[in-house]
């Protein structure tokens, strides 16, 4: 089984509260008076308290075009990427030359070559490190993405690899455009980054270092729903597809995913003592709570994120996992699950290990 072996969150320096973004976004999305007080009411109601954005609050109206604020993904995508990684690495014990695998994911811009390509000499990475970049899993990806470099260590056990994410999701609210899914992701998505380092079986054996073990995943579209979470990609950029129905995607098909992967490994909901779900929003917690049955305070950590950072997209259920990561003793079971377009579910079983059980730390 791999293991998680650091997790570092990043956000930009400039960090504005609820009420601060909904005055400035006002008369940059509606100048009716009636869709402003729906705006003010679906952002105070959003579980929002604080968001940190890439730009100055001031500079979003000015924003001329999709080539403009893709040209601020790339410069500021790139900077918060390098911070999170030399992080990462350096919480555990890690140097760049050691990253022999690096998966990229985002939703929120777009470039070729890629940020990760970027950042291989800009930190002294190997030239030979096998990149991953991802684009179109949205929310999901954070999940996806430790699934998917799990699958690559079991190949690979002596390995490092890196699942890299960065969402400037400011950047892509739409002027202009009072329509509800524009006014409820302007109060909703905020900015920032998150880096996980993974180790395969031997290496993390060799390290000798503490953290969770991936013990299984599982991946599932749900048929019928591609035109509930997405985007509309035009001569603005990135125009969300976010329709109300997500919460009742949740209650059709998610506890039948979540006992499953568990009865695979003889466990059940009770038997799971660290949560890391995405939050998506009020609506998507609650659902996620009601679909599994969970007992008060389960998901306080996915709240908590909501509340000081807003949903961040792929990397905001890393961010959940970031404070969880050393909060938990030898042998507590943990469940990581996010959704996103398709709409696909992905959710990754995971099992605290001590030093001792490690090997070199013994």
């Amino acid at each position: 089984m791999s293991r998680i072996v650091a997790v570092a969150p990043v956000l930009p320096a400039r960090t504005y509260s609820q009420g601060e973004i909904t005055a400035a976004l006002l008369a940059m999305i509606t100048t009716d008076p009636s869709r402003q007080a729906v705006m003010r009411r679906i952002h105070a109601s959003s579980g929002v308290e604080t968001r940190s954005l890439v730009m100055p609050l001031e500079r979003y109206s000015s924003l001329a075009s999709f080539r403009e604020s893709n040209d601020f993904f790339i410069a500021e995508g790139t900077s918060l990427a390098e911070r999170a990684i030399t992080q990462a690495l350096a919480s555990a014990g890690l140097e760049p030359r050691d990253v022999d695998y690096l998966l990229f994911t985002s939703v929120t811009g777009i470039a070729a070559p890629s940020i990760d390509a970027q950042l291989v000499q800009r930190l002294g990475m190997r030239p030979d490190v096998k990149r991953l970049p991802s684009f179109g899993l949205g929310c999901v990806a954070g999940a996806a993405g430790l699934a998917r470099v799990h699958d690559y260590l079991a190949g690979h056990p002596d390995e490092v690899a890196v699942l890299l994410s960065v969402e400037l999701c400011s950047l892509t609210v739409q002027a202009a455009d009072d329509s509800m899914a524009n006014i409820v992701a302007s109060g909703l998505f905020g900015d920032g980054a998150a880096a996980v380092v993974l180790v395969g079986d031997r290496r993390a054996e060799a390290l000798g270092l503490p953290g969770p073990e991936i013990v299984d995943t599982r991946s599932h579209i749900y048929p019928d729903t591609a035109d509930v979470i997405g985007w509309d990609i035009g001569g603005t950029g990135f125009r969300i597809v976010l329709s109300a129905g997500v919460p009742d995607v949740i209650d059709r098909n998610f506890a039948d995913d979540a006992r499953g992967i568990l009865a695979a490994h003889d466990l059940e909901v009770g038997d799971v003592a660290a949560w890391a779900a995405h939050p998506g929003g009020p609506k998507v917690l609650e659902a996620f709570s009601r679909a599994l049955d969970l007992p008060e305070g389960a998901l306080d950590a996915s709240w908590r994120s909501l509340a000081r950072v807003g949903n961040l997209s792929s990397a905001a259920v890393l961010h959940v996992l970031a404070e969880q990561l050393d909060a938990h003793p030898p042998g507590t079971v943990g469940l990581l699950f996010a959704l996103g377009p398709g709409v696909t579910s992905e959710l990754v079983l995971l099992r605290w290990a001590g030093a001792k059980e490690l090997g070199a730390a013994a």
